[in-house]
């Protein structure tokens, strides 16, 4: 009997984190055993491959390594937790919510390539992650939505109050507005739910936005 798989996804800095952690206080206060999982497992040696990516020892820009190779180094670290630390969980019946997923690697490395090129990409990594490896295609995944302006301002944010450094994602703003136009298409496309995080030129208060987000996950438990 396997379990749920709910994903948070939307690009950076529109608050995949924080929404994922606020779902899980809310499955705990309705009593539902939940694991929470985040990509990419930061520390962990089988995420180091995609951690040197995001860094830029494969190349200061997202464009440097193809939407091919950079898939297969996040897959690894995927497949790794999988094995690792949840697979059973979901197995017996689980709800695990992640931030971020294969879903991610639609996103992000998709938007490197022509727009004509791109579902050629989606089959081939769905069939590589869903299929050929084996773990779960999501049972729903909730897209984040923010505009890339008010995502800057959130990442900028974000770095101050932490000290850390941008990686190379989140340093390229073009980019991510490509992320952003691409995971509109892939969110209609596929039927991901789409959140608009925004209102009136602001981003909307976490608990606003967790209100919708639990909406539509309790229709899945």
């Amino acid at each position: 009997m396997s379990g749920k798989l709910i994903v948070l996804e939307g690009t950076d800095g529109s608050g995949k984190a924080t929404q994922a952690r606020m779902l899980g206080q809310h499955l705990q206060q309705e009593g539902i055993a939940f694991r929470e999982i985040d990509f990419p497992r930061y520390g962990n040696p089988f995420a180091e491959p995609a951690n040197l990516y995001l860094h830029g020892a494969l190349g200061s820009d997202p464009g440097d390594v193809n939407a091919y190779a950079s898939s297969v180094l996040f897959a690894v670290d995927r497949f790794a937790s999988y094995k690792e630390d949840w697979g059973a969980f979901y197995e017996q019946g689980g709800v695990v919510i992640a931030n971020r997923y294969t879903t991610s690697n639609a996103v992000h490395q998709a938007s490197k390539l022509p727009v004509g090129e791109r579902r050629e990409f989606l089959n081939w990594l769905f069939d590589l992650e869903y299929r050929r490896l084996g773990l779960p295609a999501p049972d729903l995944v909730v897209y984040l939505d923010l505009p890339t302006e008010l995502s800057e301002q959130m990442l900028r944010r974000r770095e101050t109050a932490t000290g850390t450094q941008a990686d190379i994602h989140e340093q390229d703003e073009e980019y991510l507005r490509s992320c952003r136009m691409n995971a509109r298409e892939i969110a209609r496309d596929l039927a991901w739910t789409v959140i608009h995080c925004d209102r009136d030129g602001s981003v909307r208060t976490v608990e606003d936005i967790h209100s919708e987000v639990w909406a539509q996950v309790r229709r899945f438990l």
